[in-house]
């Protein structure tokens, strides 16, 4: 699939924080699936804000639509609707303008930012649903904030089936270090040896902290390169602006939002954006707390 974009691709920001800024039901633990149950039309406010700002991929409000945000029973009884719902809003905001793209959202099905959660036998079932539901409205999988070479290799295999191209998005410690490493601690380099290249075309980094996005794709390019898959695969990014994410994190129970910094404006995101450019990214975005006005900064780097 070749993208109908220049470089680089400005994908959209944070669907959660921005439906809290604009009113949007929005709370814990139901995250921003509360806005698709109670009032959608805020999900679908949310997309044309952050294409008006110049994204040109929006992403479906997926994330939540998983047990450990609904519940078991909500989930059994409307995640299907829910999810075929989302990724159905999504493609209904591109219809009038054929350059835009809808990426299909993977969540990390079992917690954020907890490869220790992760287990395929308790993952696959979720992830095919998340599949089949979203199928005909996307153009291509976005995973995101993977914390583990063994979720990505789950998810890639799975989506390889679809025929369409499959973005892996990995979280990575928000520890500044010249050897960046997931989540999980596997190194950033073995993650994309392991998993670039075949249906997955970009390895992105997502939901961390702008700091330490420069050294994973240093990291990321170089395996790349060792790879001889440099103009087979792109790079990108999009951080969060939350303070630094421990392990162990609390979003895992489900009892609290973090707080958004006030020292990452729109100036200084792409400022950093920036050097992600020169450092060998051709997709920027944002993930949580990046609105409209950062994005409509990005998208006056291309």
């Amino acid at each position: 699939m070749t993208l109908p974009f220049t470089l680089p691709i400005i994908l959209d920001g944070g669907m959660g924080r921005e439906l809290q800024r604009i009113g949007g039901p929005f709370q814990q633990p139901e995250w921003s699936a509360q806005a698709l149950i109670e009032a959608p039309h805020f999900i679908s406010q949310v997309h044309r804000s952050f294409i008006k700002a110049g994204a040109e991929i929006i992403t479906t409000n997926t994330y939540a639509l998983v047990p450990f945000h609904l519940g078991e029973k909500r989930f059994n009884e409307q995640g299907a609707g829910l999810i075929k719902l989302a990724a159905k809003l999504a493609r209904e905001c591109v219809e009038d303008n054929s350059s835009l793209l809808v990426a299909g959202c993977i969540p990390p099905v079992l917690g954020s930012y907890r490869p220790d959660l992760f287990s395929v036998a308790q993952a696959q079932p979720l992830l095919e649903l998340l599949i089949k539901n979203q199928d005909v409205d996307v153009d291509l999988w976005l995973a995101e904030t993977i914390s583990s070479i063994a979720e990505a290799t789950m998810i890639k295999a799975r989506t390889l089936v679809t025929g369409k191209p499959t973005w892996i998005a990995f979280t990575v410690k928000d520890e500044i270090s010249t050897e960046p490493t997931l989540r999980s601690g596997e190194s950033v380099y073995d993650a994309v040896s392991e998993i670039a290249g075949q249906n997955v075309s970009a390895i992105l980094f997502n939901c961390s902290c702008v700091e330490v996005m420069q050294t994973a794709l240093i990291n990321a390019k170089q395996a790349l390169l060792d790879q001889g898959i440099e103009n087979e695969v792109q790079l990108g990014v999009y951080a969060n602006n939350f303070p630094a994410i421990g392990e162990l994190h609390e979003a895992n129970k489900n009892n609290g939002i973090s707080g958004i910094r006030d020292d990452v404006s729109p100036e200084t995101y792409s400022e950093f954006a920036s050097s992600w450019l020169k450092s060998g990214a051709s997709i920027i975005g944002g993930c949580c707390g990046i609105s409209p006005a950062h994005i409509k900064k990005l998208a006056k780097l291309k």
